[in-house]
């Protein structure tokens, strides 16, 4: 006969990292092989961010790069294209731990995400228990609901002046973990376009990141560089998104050709 809950939801290990102060790092991922997945997994990553917003990927693609990142141990977001319940549940119904979900400007956008991403009694989740990473149907119902909602990451990215100026109400919504500012775009809140090394870009992160602190939540921000990465570390940015999977690759594989005195 059927075996009931042969399984439950693995506890989410980034989001008990980031509970506990650690600093994570990890790369947006936009080839579509799930072998680059399980590359990034064992160089010793804590985190891969499936792009669905920029690239090709598909969510059938996606699913299967969820697959790799367990094989590799190593945690699978996924960034939706847009604040969308349907594609919310979708990235969580394949077997994402986490969601990534882009432009949040104001509490009311940051409660529909969280409303998207948890089951009753936190949210309004699509309800469907023959999914991936409900073991399709093999996990106990009551536990895959509770173990959802107890592991699932959201992490909200803020990307515009206007999520800048509204920051106070966006950190005070139950139910976010991560608050993710683009540097760009806080460079251009503060009148500074593109000016990410500036000083002031760089208080105006401390400032977000103790704000976030005394709610309970982390701070996540990308970088494209070693030096940045221990400079948001210093301001006690904890999750950091470090460059993409295809700049990475170019970075590595320019510098060959480059060191070699003769070429062909």
């Amino acid at each position: 006969g059927k075996k009931e809950g042969s399984k439950l939801t693995p506890e989410n290990k980034l989001k008990k990292a980031l509970q506990e102060g650690k600093a994570v790092l990890g790369p947006f991922m936009k080839l579509s092989d799930p072998a680059v997945v399980e590359i990034f997994g064992h160089a010793g990553f804590d985190f891969v961010i499936i792009d669905l917003e920029h690239g090709p990927l598909s969510i059938e693609t996606a699913q299967n790069m969820v697959r790799a990142a367990e094989i590799a141990d190593i945690t699978p977001i996924i960034r939706v294209s847009e604040n969308d319940p349907a594609q919310i549940s979708r990235a969580l119904d394949i077997g994402a731990q986490g969601v990534q979900i882009p432009h949040i400007t104001t509490s009311t956008e940051a409660n529909t995400a969280i409303k998207a991403a948890k089951f009753s009694p936190l949210g309004e989740r699509g309800v469907c228990r023959f999914v991936r990473a409900a073991s399709y149907s093999a996990m106990d119902r009551n536990d895959y609901f509770s173990s959802a909602n107890d592991n699932t990451l959201v992490i909200a990215m803020i990307e515009g002046t206007e999520g800048i100026q509204n920051i106070d109400e966006i950190l005070a919504t139950p139910g976010i973990d991560v608050i993710f500012i683009g540097p760009y775009d806080l460079s251009q809140s503060l009148g500074l376009l593109g000016q990410v090394s500036h000083p002031r870009v760089f208080e105006e992160l401390e400032r977000v990141a103790d704000k976030a602190k005394a709610q309970g939540l982390a701070v996540g921000t990308f970088a494209d560089s070693i030096e940045s990465v221990r400079k948001y570390q210093a301001l006690g940015i904890q999750f950091i998104s470090y460059s993409v999977d295809v700049g990475i690759i170019y970075e590595a594989a320019v510098a060959i050709p480059a060191s070699v005195c003769t070429r062909v």
